[in-house]
């Protein structure tokens, strides 16, 4: 008998039919002799439909307030998969974030989970039943609500798993596992039967959406086994792990990022200490910084470019505005029609001429590009938001992945 951590997302319980899917899928683990505890999502748009919905009363509601919002989504959900099952005759108990243990520090909207507190799940789980539990959500030391942020459900799962020492993560999806593309925009995509930590990390980061990378980082830190599989197709899926058995490929996978913007900033002073000053605002902020790009000091003067998530568009050019004149900045210049098109895989490291190929392949699909970055195991170009699918098909192609 093993445990087994189970996370559906939002279009896996988007109304009873999928309900009464999902609940099949519980119940064959259950009745397999497992014990089961279950995270969920909010239903289909429910999240955005709560956020329209504060939109409508508030110019800009608190933080907290919209975290007391934003949690009920999912108990909805929570608590009808709860009734199906019960309907069919399993021993179930929802329970909320909280109830689940899950403490967290006070940055509501992107709460860090501090520690969970197992003692509710060991006891539903000791009287055999299962449990469906809240994702995205914990509460902290002043038993305010607060929700993990994007991709929190997968988080909250994996942290589930490792506290409880589960056999297994299942990630449950539209998807049937993890693929070299989007193969929505690459017919010749396949799924990967295996994939590491490192490369699923990159990969979620880099705009593939099929893991969070906050559940990936936690999965690797404590050794979780995940598996990412369709709820709606019997069939294994992906597992993510420390080590594949397969030889290691030259490339794993493309990604491409659409919610991305350049910001540039013109004419800054040539002097130590500029830089510094520019980030540490920006991490003071909660900006992430990505690719980052400083010409050559001519005139006494330099330029950085930069990218961040398009949502932290505003927030980073307010900032930087305001710091403006003691910066001595020219021109802030910012662009948001632009896609982060990537390559990963742990085998680049041992293959000379990645980079030139994956050039050439743009070079041939007459694509410029802006930007550039690379790390051991990827590489990153900023090119026109319009070429982001043409980019990763000529890509993809090139390295017949």
């Amino acid at each position: 008998m093993s445990l087994i951590v189970q996370k559906f997302g939002g279009s896996s319980v988007r109304d009873a039919a999928r309900l009464k899917n999902v609940a099949r899928i519980v119940a064959d683990t259950y009745e397999a002799g497992n014990d089961v505890v279950v995270v969920v999502s909010a239903q289909g748009d429910t999240t955005d439909n709560l956020i329209a919905m504060a939109s409508e009363v508030a110019a800009k509601p608190s933080r907290r307030e919209m975290d007391v919002l934003m949690s009920t989504g999912e108990q909805i959900s929570a608590a009808l998969l709860t009734m199906t099952l019960n309907e069919m005759g399993f021993p179930a108990k929802s329970l909320t974030g909280w109830q689940a243990g899950f403490l967290t520090d006070s940055n509501h909207r992107s709460a860090r989970i501090r520690r969970i507190s197992k003692e509710r799940l060991e006891n539903e789980l000791g009287k055999k039943n299962i449990a469906v539990v809240t994702g995205f959500q914990g509460i902290n030391r002043y038993d305010d609500i607060t929700t993990l942020g994007r991709g929190g459900s997968d988080t909250s799962a994996v942290a589930l798993a490792a506290a409880l020492g589960a056999a297994r993560c299942q990630i449950f999806t539209d998807v049937d596992g993890v693929y070299t593309a989007d193969p929505r925009l690459v017919k010749t995509a396949r799924k990967l039967s295996e994939i590491t930590y490192d490369e699923m990390l990159e990969l979620a980061t880099l705009g593939a959406q099929v893991l969070h990378n906050r559940s990936v980082e936690m999965a690797k830190r404590y050794n979780v086994e995940i598996e990412v599989l369709s709820s709606l197709e019997r069939k294994p899926g992906t597992i993510v792990k420390e080590v594949v058995k397969v030889e290691k490929m030259m490339i794993t996978g493309v990604a491409k990022d659409d919610k991305v913007a350049r910001i540039a900033l013109v004419g800054l002073p040539d002097k130590p200490g500029v830089a510094f000053k520019v980030f540490s605002l920006l991490a003071s902020r909660r900006v992430n910084v990505d690719i980052i790009l400083q010409s050559i000091g001519r005139d006494n003067t330099k330029d950085i470019t930069f990218t961040v998530a398009d949502s932290d568009k505003q927030i980073a050019i307010d900032a930087l505005t305001e710091l403006s004149p003691s910066l001595g900045i020219k021109e802030i210049v910012a662009d948001d029609m632009i896609s982060k098109v990537s390559i990963v895989g742990a085998g680049m490291e041992s293959n000379p001429g990645v980079a030139a190929k994956m050039f050439e392949a743009l070079f041939d699909a007459n694509i410029n590009i802006h930007m550039i970055s690379t790390s051991e195991i990827k590489i990153s170009v900023l090119i026109d938001k319009e070429l982001g699918s043409k980019a990763v098909t000529a890509i993809h192609n090139a390295f017949e992945v």
